[in-house]
């Protein structure tokens, strides 16, 4: 072998050891933020971990678990140079399945693989994270960067995440408590959130051939800061609601649309009418299905129409729940009942033209 000949490297196939110890320590700063009292140690040991003696104020604590990802929404981010704002939407899909069943997020681990570590761009990303679980109350106990040069592009990168949350077991909440007369209340998205778009993209970049820094009237700013709008998390506002409410139920409206996700919680023998006339959703949700000429049932099993959480509570309790909610900032209305299946199948309807 020849003095000019060197043997292979980690740092010759692409992986930089050195910046991905520097991501660690500048995103450190932002995951202390996140740290609940139950919460042992600190960033860089080989496991996160949580006293679970904290449970024992529980009778029969139930933990519930969810993982998920943003899907192609971290293209835009890529595509936009912006990598802030990703975070909140992965803890939104994660936290917010968990509170589905009235479980209080307690602690996420997150995973981003990345083609080049660029230490400051994969800290902003776990800043967004951060200041998610902040907004949803859990910790963020540790995580994963992996470094995957060959399979992805310098710039490209995907997040998900999992999530852990604890329900007292007679506080479940779930189909065996709906009933007959029982309304249904939605809770405004912040837009799309993170589902549907590839649909979006489809239609916006290769239909329409608009770029992302197209000014959009319909939205009052670019049609990039509209698509980046980070998904809204609705964690501690529906354990609130829970705490002083009674609530039967909560359907979490993401992929598959607002019927097919309200239709997980209705029981068999049930059907649940929500009425379109009561809100009207936001122009993102126009301006794709007019660019893209897509159907309205098409829109709506793909996006959620303005509608990011639902709840199904006692009709009797539906006013105090709206005022719970209105307290809390959330913009919420009843658009709905439960009725018994007859002349329908279980599941879901959307009946009525929206409003506006």
């Amino acid at each position: 072998m020849s003095e000019t000949t060197t043997g292979a490297s980690y740092a010759a196939a692409g992986v930089d050891i050195e910046a991905g110890d520097r991501a660690v320590e500048l995103m450190k700063e932002w995951v202390k933020k996140t740290r609940r009292p139950e919460v042992l140690g600190g960033l860089g040991g080989f496991a996160g971990l949580f006293d679970a003696s904290a449970l024992k104020r529980y009778e029969r604590p139930l933990l519930a678990s969810a993982t998920d990802g943003v899907g192609t929404k971290v293209d835009l981010a890529r595509k936009m140079g912006v990598y802030d704002t990703i975070g909140h939407d992965l803890v939104g899909m994660v936290v917010d399945d968990l509170v589905v069943c009235g479980a209080e997020p307690l602690f996420m681990t997150d995973y981003i693989c990345v083609g080049k570590v660029h230490p400051e761009r994969v800290a902003a990303i776990v800043k967004g994270i951060a200041e998610g679980c902040v907004l949803a109350g859990c910790a963020l106990v540790g995580g994963e960067t992996a470094e995957h040069p060959g399979l992805l592009g310098e710039d490209d990168f995907d997040v998900a995440g999992a999530g852990t949350g604890v329900v007292e077991a007679d506080r479940l909440l779930g189909a065996d408590r709906i009933r007959t007369g029982d309304a249904v209340i939605a809770m405004a998205s912040s837009g799309l959130h993170s589902n549907g778009y590839s649909l979006v993209r489809h239609v916006v970049f290769d239909r329409a051939g608009w770029s992302l820094d197209r000014e959009v009237a319909e939205f009052g700013r670019t049609l990039g800061e509209e698509l980046l709008e980070p998904t809204k998390i609705y964690s501690l506002d529906c354990l609130a609601l829970a705490r002083t409410t009674e609530v039967h139920a909560f359907s979490h409206i993401t992929g598959g649309g607002l019927a097919a996700n309200l239709a997980r919680v209705i029981p068999d023998g049930l059907h649940a009418t929500v009425d379109r006339s009561t809100w009207t959703p936001g122009a993102v949700f126009d301006v794709v299905g007019t660019a893209g000429r897509v159907e309205r049932l098409e829109l709506e099993k793909t996006l959620n129409m303005g509608v990011g959480m639902m709840a199904v509570v006692p009709a009797e309790s539906a006013d105090a729940a709206l005022t719970t909610l209105a307290d809390r900032g959330v913009d919420a209305w009843i658009a709905g009942e439960i009725t018994d299946r007859v002349g329908h199948t279980t599941g879901a309807t959307l009946t009525g033209d929206y409003a506006g």
